[in-house]
Order: C-alpha cells, then structure tokens, then sequence
C-alpha cells in the first residue's frame, strides 16, 4: 500500500523543488536522523526535514534510497518510504523516466531490505506492464514472504485453468506451488484444490510440525505462580524421573497428534489441567549448525528453551490461537537438539477459557521447513 498520505505530511511542497543530489556525507546524516527517530516522537521533526531534503533527489539515487531501508526500523523504514515515493511522484510528473534496470536489479537481489525490495517492484510495476509476469513466477522460493505469496497466487491461478482440460498438469502446478506456499490460507486453498484431484497433502510434513512431544506435569500454577517458578524441568531434563507435581508424583509420558496442523491438546489428554503447568520435550535432529524459527501458537502463557537455553516466553493468557503467532530464533547445533516448552494453564472458568494447547513448528525466516536430518529422531531419544 503506498503511503501518499504520509508522504504529503512529510514533504508538504516537495513537489515543486528540482531535483538536486546530495554529497554522500549529507545523505548519510539525513539517513541518520530518519533512522533515529522514536515512536514516542522523540526526533519527528529532525526526520520530517530529513524527508524534505531526501525527496528532492533525482531519479538516479533512488536505489541508494532503497539501501537506506537496511536495518531500519518500521517507522524509519515509513520516512524512507515517504521520500522514495515523493521522489518517483516528483519525476514522473515531470515525464522524467526512471530507472528500470536498477530497480530491477535490485529488487531480484536477496541481499537486500525485504521492505525496500518490495517498494522497487512496486515503483517498477508503475511504468512497466510487464514486470509481474516476467518476474513474479521467478520468486517462488524468494526469501521475501510477498514476492513468494504473489508467485504462488499466479501457479493457483494457472492450475486453477489447467484443471478443466488436463487434470495431470494441474497437480502438478498445484504441487509446484505448494513449494513456494507457506501461509495457512495459500496452503489450504492448494491442498483443498488437490484434494479434489484425488491428491492428499501431508500437511504436518508441509509446515514442519513437531508432532510426537514426552510431557509432564501438572506442576502448580495456582494464583498464576507457575509462569515464574522454577521446576525440575527447566534445570535438567530427565525422562526417566519421577517429579513432584501439583497433586503428587508426576512422570513423563507420551503425547502426539495427528491434527494437520500440529496441535498438542493437553486439555484432552492430560487431568487436572486448570491452574496448573505442563512441560513438553522432544529432540530436533540438524544437519549442521544453523539459525532457525521456531513458530509457536498456543492461547496459553509459555517459555520456550532450546538446548538449555531460555529464548523467550510470554505470561498472557486466551489470547487467541494462530499458526505462526509467535516467532523465536533459535540456535541448532549439528546433531541432536532438545526442545523444551513451559505451558500454563489458569483459573478461568469461562467456556472460552479452556483451551490448553500449543502447536509449534521449525522453519527458515520466510516460514519454508526445516525438516529433522533424520526422520528416526524422537522425543525419547
């Protein structure tokens, strides 16, 4: 969506100043000052004129603007967007022709800003026809999220057609797409559209779910004192021990799913539930040692550890549930990883309160799985 109102706030009369470049030292510091700025205003005005004077560069530095979006923050990356569309709306106006190459150029280079990536396609797409459907079907594995949700909606479309007239070839678009999909809705539109073709998706495989947990408990969560307690768990994980819990002696037993999409339902597997906390393990197999996300949705309040070590946690309750509603980065090692999550249930008694559940799933940045090196791997091991 371009921002046209913001940029009209920023760099009201903009339009009618020529173009002028900027020595490098000059633009560096007016990229400075916009990525300075705080959402507590703190630095509006310092940005505004940094914006000003942005805007009245030529259509030549505009992938120098476009570098600018590296590492900053949403409403910097706002201001730098203001003044890169000031500076296209100015020259356009003027029937001056912008520079397709570059934009190309940079928009098909990894390397850079998702955020700025994105508005290069976007301003090439103004004045030329032709960009989506020569580059669009190119970034079906793009790190960018849009880039590739726009490449799988234009595979969707295609197979949508072949499916009248040529039922192999539509599978097999649809599959090809589902290589790129990774967002719940996409996903499911394919696997419905294959399912009808006589196709079944394995859909946990698809997000890489972690399906097959060793859970324990409950410990004591009454008066929401569990969130902050420290239990055997956290300090060592021992699959063989007998722990002291809410009630009594507590083991780890088994917990699975066959749910498409993960979910563990501790509410109805698992008694007494309420006010109480669960720990569930399992082991994660990596083929080298690499970063990657852990996407977790659950209604409940949880702490996540990854070979020991905390990586996050939140203390909110019913919130809601979605998949990929929580993202974590995490260190694999190569070899074997525990996976350790802390999941507390309240008091409520509320029909809307109950749920008690958790689905989690392992993935690169743009949310394409991350499969175990070994499908042998389990939570027992």
């Amino acid at each position: 969506m371009r921002l046209q109102y913001f940029a009209s706030w920023c760099v009201a009369g903009a339009i009618a100043v020529s173009a002028t470049s900027l020595p490098a030292d000059e633009f560096d510091d007016h990229v400075a000052a916009i990525k300075s700025v705080q959402k507590e205003a703190i630095g509006n005005d310092a940005a505004a004129n940094a914006v000003k004077a942005l805007s009245t560069l030529p259509v030549t530095s505009l992938t120098r603007l476009l570098s600018a979006f590296q590492d900053a923050s949403p409403l910097a990356s706002n201001y730098l967007r203001a003044a890169t569309e000031t500076v296209v709306d100015r020259q356009l106006a003027a029937g001056v022709k912008l520079p397709t190459k570059d934009l190309e150029a940079f928009m098909l280079d990894r390397n850079q800003d998702p955020r700025a990536r994105r508005l290069a396609y976007e301003t090439l797409r103004r004045v030329d026809d032709t960009a989506e459907g020569r580059l669009i079907p190119g970034m079906l594995l793009d790190p960018g999220a849009e880039f590739r949700r726009d490449a799988v909606r234009l595979l969707i479309a295609k197979a949508t057609e072949q499916a009248a007239t040529n039922k192999d070839a539509s599978i097999a678009t649809y599959q090809e797409a589902l290589k790129g999909a990774t967002e719940e809705d996409q996903v499911k539109d394919i696997s419905g559209a294959l399912k009808k073709l006589g196709v079944t998706v394995d859909l946990q495989q698809h997000f890489g779910f972690l399906t097959n947990w060793k859970v324990i408990g409950p410990f004591d969560n009454k008066g929401l004192i569990g969130f902050d307690a420290t239990y055997a768990p956290e300090k060592s994980i021992e699959l063989a021990a007998k722990l002291t819990g809410q009630s009594g002696e507590v083991s780890w037993g088994d917990v699975t799913t066959k749910d498409d999409f993960g979910v563990i339902d501790i509410a109805k597997s698992l008694s007494p539930y309420k006010g109480a906390v669960m720990y569930l393990t399992t082991n994660f197999v990596s083929d080298r040692d690499r970063t990657v996300e852990l996407r977790l949705g659950t209604p409940n309040a949880w702490k996540v550890w990854v070979n020991g070590q905390l990586l996050f946690g939140r203390d909110e309750y019913h919130r809601g549930m979605a998949i990929d509603q929580y993202r974590v980065k995490a260190a694999l090692k190569s070899g074997t990883n525990s996976v350790l999550v802390k999941l507390c249930q309240n008091e409520q008694t509320e029909d809307w309160a109950q749920r008690y559940q958790l689905q989690l799933r392992v993935c690169d940045s743009s949310g394409v799985a991350i499969h175990e090196a070994k499908q042998t791997a389990h939570a027992s091991k």
